[in-house]
């Protein structure tokens, strides 16, 4: 594969409300029926508490603050990062960039950690709630796999056939011995750090770490040498 063809890519995502609490009568009968499982396994969490914790992993009750974007030109691993509380201005911004660099699904790709079954349909179905048109390779809804190629993921080439196997990206990089600088949040954190702390820079600095992450897992499952972390170049604007 051209590296020049991959743009690797990740999203951070938030509750679409800050508190539980905010939710209409309506919308807190639709969170309590998604989220029974969770209340199931957790019965002495409070609402509340799932939503705070677990809403942002529904494109139904959530939504995307920042996309990450990582591609190679002349050799050299490029971030982007396109974040913000108006999601969709950020899902244009970078739905551009894939239509006027990223366009053609029999050459581009692609790649990052569970895309198919987190990223890819979390941003089309945001996409769809603003009526937004999706980029060709985004626009995957009834196609059959072979016709998916174009989306490479990360976690699925470490599967190896595991069907019910989840690898997270931080001990994925571990196991392959991959540089990852410690962090001062994670995954879990991004919701306190967007609605108290209101530090969207914080948040996109982490996205793009982790798109950093997951180019060198690809390269690494290719044997292809990675990319230190001071040879990256991040794009400011």
């Amino acid at each position: 594969m051209n590296l020049n063809h991959i743009l690797f890519f990740d999203i951070e995502t938030v509750s679409g409300s800050a508190h539980y609490e905010d939710l209409d009568d309506r919308w807190k009968k639709l969170f309590a029926g998604k989220a029974r499982y969770f209340q199931e396994r957790e019965p002495h969490k409070e609402m509340a508490q799932l939503y705070r914790e677990r809403a942002a992993i529904f494109a139904e009750f959530g939504r995307a603050v920042c996309i990450g974007a990582g591609f190679f030109h002349k050799d050299q691993l490029r971030i982007k990062t396109f974040a913000g509380p108006d999601e969709e201005i950020l899902l244009q911004e970078f739905f551009d960039l894939l239509n006027q660099h990223f366009n053609q699904t029999d050459r581009h790709v692609l790649c990052g950690h569970n895309i198919r079954e987190f990223d890819v349909p979390y941003l089309c179905r945001r996409a769809q709630v603003h009526g937004i048109p999706l980029p060709s390779l985004l626009d995957v809804s009834g196609r059959k796999p072979w016709e998916v190629k174009h989306l490479v993921d990360t976690m699925e080439l470490w599967k190896f056939g595991d069907i019910k196997h989840y690898t997270s990206l931080d001990l994925l990089s571990a196991c392959l011995g991959l540089e990852s600088p410690k962090e001062d949040m994670d995954g879990s954190q991004v919701h306190d750090v967007f609605y108290e702390s209101e530090d969207i820079e914080r948040i996109a600095r982490y996205c793009a770490t982790d798109v950093w992450v997951t180019a060198n897992v690809y390269l690494h499952l290719h044997r292809q040498p990675t990319i230190r972390l001071e040879n990256v170049y991040f794009i400011d604007k």
